[in-house]
């Protein structure tokens, strides 16, 4: 039985507010921009898809459908290395556009995703036998 992280106070509006302002930093940075913007043609709905993500884990509504370990898996240019760059600057988003607590308790919640994340695409692109590797 999975248990779920303990909920926080974030309204649907400061998802919103969070998620654009994480993709218009993403967007203009030096490692993650390219990245995204080979595989991201819309970003209104890019951005309206994850934040309907967000309010899935956060507020639990049930709005969200999809994988996005298959997402990050199938994309083809993203390494586990890019993970961290991606939380620092999530970190950092947060706490310009969060109250302390709330960007403490989702910034919490974004590092455990993204570890997974990480963890998975690194799997995928693990040699057939080779070893998994868990950092």
């Amino acid at each position: 039985m999975t248990a779920f992280p303990p909920r926080f106070f974030v309204t649907p509006e400061q998802i919103d507010t969070m998620v654009a302002a994480f993709y218009a930093e993403v967007r203009g940075h030096a490692v993650l921009g390219p990245i995204f913007a080979a595989h991201v043609v819309d970003w209104p709905a890019h951005e309206e898809k994850i934040g309907r993500f967000w309010r899935n884990a956060i507020l639990r509504e049930g709005v969200y459908s999809g994988s996005p370990m298959m997402a990050h898996r199938d994309a083809g240019d993203v390494r586990s290395e890019h993970f961290p760059v991606w939380l620092a600057l999530f970190d950092e988003v947060a706490l310009r556009v969060l109250p302390p607590d709330a960007a403490a308790a989702w910034s919490a919640m974004a590092h455990r995703i993204g570890h997974a994340l990480s963890m998975g695409v690194s799997d995928a692109r693990r040699a057939a036998g080779a070893v998994p590797s868990f950092s």
